[in-house]
């Protein structure tokens, strides 16, 4: 038996091992930086393959993380994480959600490193209650109030502890070093940067992520030149002012309220940037404590966007602006905190074509389609954008998957059948790289 057919078999006989895992980690969903059972789940599988495993400070950058809950919170969701079967071990170097994961196995014989990313976390959103949901319906669905695995995370982990299990199967006969990257806080785009950060990728010659769905919603399909994503910030701005009667003494107050308000409409008038897409929003808007009291306090929640970083990058600095000049205006105090992002960035065309071929030949794909923009955000941007800064090559690929509801949606759910086609591929694909100096 070849090494492709080996590889295939493998991911036939894991079907309904990888399901399971799926659905363990669907029924215990974690938030951005909560990760602590799925990661010393992850950490531990890792372990007992025989990976060298880093995690919390090796992992994350500390100052470079954002929109991190509060000590408080984390602490109860530690654990909440032991209660439910995490190793206590594990979970305490995660100290401080540093809950990033990463698995390192170096081969026999000199060869590139490639690496591969996962993302972990769930989303805030509470899983539908409806009888006919798969997940009610077979006793998998989300234990966790407010919180859901509906964007498909808990398939992307899984595939990666399947890969891992693949690849220590085959260590004598690959080459070089692989690094298995398992990334928290996804959603939101919070995460990649502080891995990144940490050097983790610095000497990777071939980075590759993936995700199921999204724009490939049929089973057997894949896409391996996504181009086009965007680069975005968002930023927290509190507006601080002082409350006063408004019928005794509106001159005493300094209208907090109004300076947010005059800040949204300014924002929206920023012109856009001739070199290509940019988008800004004030997607919340929370202010005033009463009807008659001169607005003291107002949190505007906004996100930028661009086709670049050098784009998004002009947004940024532009909403600063008009954010800081409309708190002058009204004389109140402002604090603008960066609570998430993502670079832009395509697919590196070498590395796409690689995939591209390597879906073709392996026969399992109904369609294997070319170039497919991706018009959004994901922070695998962070990773793709420093690997190919240094020369290494980087790319990432869409795996097709009939899906319940959109994304984000309380009725989320993917046909389990990706993730033996995401395995197959990605398996290939990573002994293909490992193999090739």
């Amino acid at each position: 038996m070849n090494l492709k057919e080996t590889i295939l078999k493998f991911a036939d006989d894991m079907q309904e091992n990888m399901i399971s895992c799926r659905r363990d980690l669907h029924a215990h969903p974690e938030p951005g930086w909560t990760e602590f059972r799925t990661a010393a789940k992850v950490a531990k599988t890792l372990a007992e393959l025989g990976y060298t495993v880093k995690t919390g400070a090796d992992t994350i950058r500390q100052d470079a993380m954002m929109g991190v809950p509060s000590a408080e919170k984390l602490a109860k969701e530690q654990q909440r994480a032991i209660a439910e079967g995490a190793d206590p071990d594990w979970v305490k170097k995660m100290d401080g959600g540093r809950t990033g994961v990463l698995g390192i196995m170096k081969f026999s014989e000199d060869g590139p490193v490639v690496a591969v990313r996962f993302d972990m976390d769930s989303n805030d959103v509470t899983e539908t209650g409806e009888a006919s949901h798969r997940a009610n319906k077979e006793g998998f669905a989300s234990c966790h109030a407010g919180a859901m695995h509906a964007c498909g995370h808990d398939g992307h982990t899984t595939v990666g502890l399947a890969l891992a299990r693949l690849l220590a199967s085959l260590k004598d006969q690959l080459r070089g070093t692989i690094k298995l990257c398992f990334q928290p806080a996804e959603e939101g785009v919070r995460g990649a940067h502080a891995m990144v950060e940490s050097g983790i990728v610095d000497d990777v010659d071939y980075m590759l992520g993936a995700h199921f769905g999204f724009k490939m919603r049929k089973t057997g399909t894949v896409a391996c030149n996504v181009t086009g994503f965007l680069a975005t910030s968002k930023y927290d701005a509190r507006f601080q002012g002082v409350p006063a009667h408004a019928g005794a003494a509106p001159e005493q107050g300094k209208n907090a309220l109004l300076a947010a308000a005059c800040a949204t409409l300014n924002l929206h008038a920023i012109s856009r940037h001739s070199a290509g897409a940019s988008r800004i929003n004030v997607g919340r808007l929370d202010a005033g404590s009463g009807r008659n009291v001169i607005g003291d306090k107002a949190l505007l929640c906004l996100e930028t966007r661009g086709a670049t970083s050098e784009i998004n990058a002009f947004m940024e600095t532009e909403a600063q602006r008009i954010i800081k000049a409309a708190a002058m205006m009204y004389d109140v105090k402002v604090a603008i905190e960066k609570v998430g992002g993502a670079a832009g960035g395509s697919n590196s065309p070498e590395l796409a074509a690689f995939l591209e071929e390597e879906a073709k030949s392996l026969g399992i794909f109904d369609e294997v389609v070319g170039a497919c923009p991706f018009g959004a955000s994901e922070d695998f941007s962070y990773f793709m954008e420093r690997v190919q800064s240094h020369g290494g090559q980087a790319a990432y690929m869409m795996v097709g998957a009939d899906l319940a509801a959109g994304h984000h949606d309380s009725h989320f759910d993917f046909d389990e059948r990706a993730l033996g086609y995401s395995l197959k591929l990605m398996g290939c694909a990573v002994c293909k790289l490992l193999l090739s100096k």
